[in-house]
């Protein structure tokens, strides 16, 4: 018979892939009150279940719609577990922390949400700034987190020199990082003008910040 505390990273799993907010929220209590590990709950249990949410999505059985709905549900069980992560002082093991936004004059963002999520589902750490958000708001947050990636997204070419002004931010801030950018408007050899990593998608996103901190992709 399973131990109280694997079905409680089941639950966390399946309302993850159910994307089911309420229920992430209640069985990420649920586990701590039975003194499940945190660190646990999440890699074993949310996690696991947005993996396969983002496979699913991968082999075209599911939307995107579907793959930001299991984030948020995702989102309600982390609000829960990082206060009590933070007081333990432990730190989960993440693949990558990364900056993540639509460039300033922009406000089209579902690409970069689809992105935001697979890189989540992937095991990295994503802060996203939002959508229209100009070259210091990523130097800022970057500098804030110690990002390790920041990624840039432009749907329009009217808003591809925001990424360049970005680039040049980046250089002038004196941060290391590698600069990723994105977005149906953007081409290998504009990111390679602006000397930056070209990600055709939210898949080869996942892809590239693998090789970008040596994990095999």
């Amino acid at each position: 018979m399973p131990e109280k505390s694997d079905i409680i990273i089941l639950e966390l799993e399946n309302a993850v892939k159910d994307s089911d907010v309420e229920r992430a929220g209640e069985a990420a209590r649920k586990a701590l009150q039975a003194g499940v590990d945190p660190i646990d709950a999440i890699e074993k249990g949310l996690n696991k279940g947005l993996r396969e949410v983002g496979e699913r999505f991968g082999r075209g059985e599911l939307f995107i719609v579907d793959l930001i709905a299991a984030a948020e549900a995702m989102k309600s069980a982390m609000a829960i577990f990082e206060p009590e992560i933070l007081e333990r002082k432990k730190e989960r093991k993440v693949l990558a922390k990364i900056v993540i936004g639509t460039v300033e004059g922009d406000i089209h963002d579902i690409g970069k949400n689809m992105v935001s999520v697979m890189l989540t589902a992937a095991g990295s750490e994503v802060y996203d700034v939002g959508k229209d958000v100009a070259a210091e708001g990523f130097v800022q947050k970057a500098r804030e987190t110690e990002a390790r990636i920041v990624g840039a997204s432009s749907l329009m070419t009217t808003t591809m020199p925001a990424q360049k002004h970005l680039a040049d931010a980046l250089s002038r801030s004196g941060l290391k990082v590698s600069y990723i950018v994105g977005g149906s408007a953007v081409t290998e050899q504009w990111a390679k003008e602006i000397n930056a990593y070209y990600a055709a998608d939210a898949t080869s996103s996942v892809g590239l910040v693998k090789r970008l901190v040596g994990v095999e992709a």
